[in-house]
């Protein structure tokens, strides 16, 4: 049984007959992240590339900002842990960073259908980071085609109907990586946090493209992570196409068929 789900019982309902089954649904549980050893947050997630999520989301809290910066990641030794597979504890190379971490940090709990909440404004994000140049373009031909493809490797999706995705692909459409979650910012964190632990980063030449809507803390992790082209399936916020207006991010809603909607920074799509 994949970590990722749980097996559950159901009862359908089908013109008016009911009938007792099994199904199986996106698990959601609670991942601790420590530092050094020490609560930091909790993040309410779907198991899997916790190691990675844990990366991505200490990248875009700041308390990290390149692979230099992470010492180590992994799952809890310690044996009064009830369950050691839902707590990750990281160290950092400068250990001095800790206690400004945890002065800054913006609260105790994440749910999975939040990111930052609002923490860092648009003025203080342009403060941290520059705006993306990226000169490429990508043919319009091209950006339909991601949704279908990001689908298509949605493989607990197609177990449980539960799940976003963020598929990170480049400029011809090809598929990098991928990555599933009950939180769609979790999904995203999991792609960011795994490249930077590559050390990949900025991610300049690729596309983000997302389930569900784009939100600020979408366009914002993908800016810090440096990726000039954001995509989703559903519609953006007000707040995200200002960000991206702002700091030259690319962003594009209602990828269904052959039709987008392109809100910022149009000239990256032919």
């Amino acid at each position: 049984m994949s970590e990722a789900t749980r097996e559950i019982e159901v009862i359908r309902v089908r013109d008016g007959h009911r009938a007792e089954s099994v199904d199986r649904a996106a698990a959601e549980e609670p991942l601790e992240v420590r530092l050094h050893g020490r609560p930091f947050a909790v993040i309410m997630r779907t198991p899997g590339a916790d190691r990675e999520l844990a990366a991505g989301f200490l990248f875009a809290e700041r308390v990290v900002t390149t692979a230099e910066d992470l010492g180590t990641i992994e799952h809890c030794r310690d044996g009064q842990v009830e369950d050691r597979s839902n707590v990750v504890n990281v160290t950092l190379v400068d250990s001095t960073r800790i206690e400004s971490a945890f002065a800054e940090k913006r609260q105790v709990t994440t749910s999975s259908s939040c990111g930052l909440c609002g923490r860092r404004t648009i003025e203080s994000l342009a403060a941290d980071v520059p705006p993306v140049t990226a000169g490429w373009r990508m043919p319009g031909r091209t950006l339909p085609r991601l949704a279908d493809r990001l689908r298509t490797a949605q493989s607990v999706f197609d177990e449980t109907g539960g799940l976003h995705a963020a598929g990170l692909f480049t400029a011809d459409g090809r598929l990098m990586d991928v990555a599933e979650d009950v939180g769609r910012h979790n999904a995203v964190d999991k792609i960011v946090g795994r490249m930077l632990m590559h050390d990949a980063l900025p991610l300049s030449d690729f596309v983000l493209f997302v389930s569900g809507r784009s939100s600020f803390e979408i366009v914002q992790k993908a800016l810090l992570a440096g990726i000039p082209v954001v995509a989703s399936v559903s519609a953006p916020s007000s707040l995200a196409i200002e960000l991206a207006r702002q700091m030259g991010v690319t962003l594009a809603g209602f990828v269904r068929g052959d039709s987008f909607n392109i809100y910022t920074h149009p000239s990256r799509i032919s």
